[in-house]
């Protein structure tokens, strides 16, 4: 009989991660008035943006490769831990959009560092019965972190508008290098509860890794990547631009805050009722339905007239369907290539979302600067839907019964 219990590792890891994703989506926001403070346009929030991205683009693949060699990541998740933390500490120093654009960039890399070796230790220790659970649980605290960070936004920033956003911003930036502190302590429990691999008999070789290029050749994996990328994508473009909408519109930030909150709330829900939605439709119907719907939802936002009910209505709805696909690209990827290639190809998955989230708002950024706001949303909207229609189109196989042959694995890139 599968043993369907979590591992006693996953509380404390699930508990790391509400304290480094609340100092993060309490620091993205943060930026965004930082740089309105700063005398910063819609230009500049989405080049700042897109320097979160920067330094993971370089660093993610040879991570992997790492990740995938070594006996244990407790090590390697705390130090993602304490740069996450200094990043955020830096950002309350900066006096200048270029000084704020390279602090990005350190947290940035941090939370490269951690969220892999977290999604590493996941994939190796989980086991394939238990990957969308404990993937769905992992994504719904990452998602209180993004409920409860913009809510400290709200309470931490309050009307304060213009040059004094930052002062309160400063402040509000120290809050956050705590919050990520608080999670260096818990990590130790990560440590005492998680196993290591075994040590390899003197002599015997490493199983070769897949390139990247190889890996990409499993069937699914390209979907599920571009899949992955728009959904991370879409949450940046609506943490940075949605505090630019409500400035337009005279909505506080506290009312901003209370919106992003509410979407991230219905990210929660869906991740949570994830076990439930599987019954009835497979993961790849599950995403192609969390990245049209939620394109069509959150569509509505940035529409003159609709008020801030109606602003919340597509939130929550946006935010259940945008929560549901991220775990399930992470399965999909972890089923589809090889045991010793799931960090690696989880790797290559934060590529292609640190791509996303260079390429993306970048290009939001050019967009907002001629169509506003409400431009760079739609740009968002437009990228789901194209992930809905790429993802109806890939299907990646089940992994082979224990003890098939590997040539037989159907979900092995055909031979070159």
């Amino acid at each position: 009989m599968t043993d369907v219990r979590l591992p006693r590792w996953l509380l404390p890891l699930l508990v790391c991660a509400v304290f480094v994703q609340t100092a993060l989506h309490l620091a993205r926001p943060l930026v965004t008035y930082r740089v309105i403070g700063l005398g910063g346009d819609a230009l500049a929030v989405g080049l700042v943006t897109a320097a979160f991205a920067v330094l993971p683009l370089a660093a993610a693949m040879p991570l992997g490769r790492l990740t995938d060699r070594l006996r244990g990541l407790v090590g390697i998740l705390t130090v993602g831990l304490v740069l996450s933390a200094g990043g955020t500490l830096f950002m309350s120093m900066t006096d200048s959009l270029v000084s704020l654009a390279a602090t990005s960039a350190v947290l940035g890399l941090g939370q490269l560092v951690y969220m892999l070796s977290a999604q590493g230790i996941i994939a190796r220790w989980s086991g394939d019965h238990l990957l969308d659970r404990a993937f769905g649980l992992f994504t719904a605290a990452v998602a209180v972190g993004q409920l409860v960070g913009p809510l400290l936004v709200g309470a931490l920033l309050g009307d304060a508008s213009g040059t004094a956003l930052l002062e309160a911003s400063r402040v509000a930036f120290w809050v956050a290098a705590g919050i990520a502190l608080l999670s260096v302590p818990v990590a130790g429990l990560v440590a005492m509860r998680v196993p290591r691999m075994p040590r390899r008999p003197e002599g015997q070789e490493r199983e070769p890794i897949d390139s990247s290029l190889t890996l990409m050749r499993y069937r699914g994996v390209g979907a599920s990547m571009y899949a992955s990328l728009a959904l991370l994508s879409t949450v940046d473009i609506l943490t940075a631009y949605l505090p630019l909408i409500g400035e337009r519109r005279g909505i506080s930030p506290m009312a901003v805050g209370v919106l992003l909150a509410v979407r991230s709330a219905a990210t929660i829900s869906s991740r949570l009722l994830l076990d439930v939605m599987l019954r009835w439709g497979s993961r790849e119907r599950l995403i192609v339905i969390s990245a049209g719907g939620s394109a069509v939802a959150l569509a509505v936002v940035p529409i003159e007239g609709i008020g801030i009910i109606g602003m919340g209505a597509a939130m929550v709805v946006g935010g259940f369907l945008l929560g549901v696909g991220q775990p399930l690209t992470m399965s999909l990827l972890a089923i589809a290539v090889p045991a010793n290639a799931r960090s690696s190809v989880l790797a290559l998955r934060m590529v292609a979302n640190r791509v996303g989230q260079v390429a993306v708002p970048g290009v939001a950024g050019v967009v907002a600067a001629s169509a506003g706001a409400a431009g760079a949303w739609w740009l968002s909207c437009v990228v789901l839907a194209t992930a809905a229609v790429v993802s109806q189109r890939g299907k990646p196989p089940e992994r082979p019964p224990d003890g098939a042959p590997e040539d037989d694995a159907p979900g092995r890139p055909p031979p070159a």
